[in-house]
């Protein structure tokens, strides 16, 4: 069952990511910056992407992913497109891995201490989620300012 709202969470939430970006009107506005807002939504939502992809994927799902952290905050005008396909296929990767999960699964381990410290893999999962969501909620707002 928690395996079961995991997945309907981060689709429901990985979904408004998706209608954010669809959202901005400029697609230039995407990858503004201004004054104390050092990141765009473009990088921000790279970043999710990557961390996501990262921790689930190549993690939890051996995807082979390989993530470029650095490139998350410094590429720029990607196209929106390009964003929303990165999203898409994150879904996917995330119904996909946590498909492969137990409910046993859920309180081993997580993998590596990727906070500085062990935690089970379900309070990870949760973790990252908290994690999308605090982004999600900068690019609502960025978008609301800037676009």
């Amino acid at each position: 069952m928690i395996i079961e709202s995991l997945k309907s969470l981060y689709n429901r939430d990985l979904n408004k990511l998706k209608f954010e970006i669809e959202s901005y009107k400029s697609e230039g506005s995407i990858w503004k910056i201004d004054k104390n807002i050092s990141n765009s939504a473009g990088n921000l939502c790279l970043h999710l992407v990557g961390n996501l992809n990262t921790y689930i994927g190549a993690e939890l799902g051996k995807t082979g992913y390989i993530r470029h952290r650095d490139l998350e905050f410094s590429l720029k005008d990607i196209p929106k497109t390009e964003l929303i396909e990165k999203v898409e296929s994150t879904i996917k990767m995330i119904d996909s891995t946590l498909d492969g999960l137990s409910q046993e699964d859920l309180g081993k381990d997580y993998p590596t201490e990727a906070l500085g410290y062990k935690m089970t893999t379900g309070y990870f999962l949760i973790h990252l989620l908290s994690h999308l969501n605090y982004h999600l909620g900068q690019i609502n707002y960025h978008r609301r300012l800037l676009d």
